[in-house]
C-alpha cells in the first residue's frame, strides 16, 4: 500500500515523501540511500505516516504537505488535527487519521 510519511532529520527539519514500501524506503534513508537531503542529515526518525489507497493520492498527500509551514507539519505530527487550518472531516478521514 502507498505511504506518505515525515521524517525528523539530525538537524531538526523536516522530510516529506511517499512510497510503496515504508519500511525499506525507511532503511534507504537510514543507510544514505534515499536523497541528498536526508543522506546528510542522518540519522532521521519516522514521526509521522499514512497509509492510502491508491499512490495518486498518497502523491497528492505529500506534495501538499511539502507546502506546509514547519508549524502545520508539527500539528500534524503531534495529532492535533483540529487545530490544522483547513483540515475538514473529509480530509482527516482521507489520511486515516481521524
Amino acid at each position: 500500500m502507498p505511504f506518505v510519511y515525515i521524517l525528523q532529520c539530525r538537524d531538526g527539519s523536516f522530510y516529506t515523501g511517499s512510497t510503496l514500501d515504508l519500511e525499506r524506503r525507511l532503511a534507504q534513508h537510514q543507510f544514505g540511500e534515499g536523497c541528498d537531503y536526508t543522506r546528510r542529515r542522518r540519522p532521521v526518525e519516522l514521526v509521522w505516516s499514512s497509509e492510502f489507497s491508491r499512490i495518486e493520492e498518497a502523491y497528492g498527500w505529500e506534495r501538499r504537505i511539502h507546502g506546509w509551514t514547519r508549524a502545520k507539519k508539527l500539528l500534524l505530527i503531534e495529532g492535533r488535527y483540529d487545530e490544522l487550518p483547513g483540515w475538514s472531516k473529509r480530509q482527516r478521514d482521507a489520511t486515516g487519521t481521524d
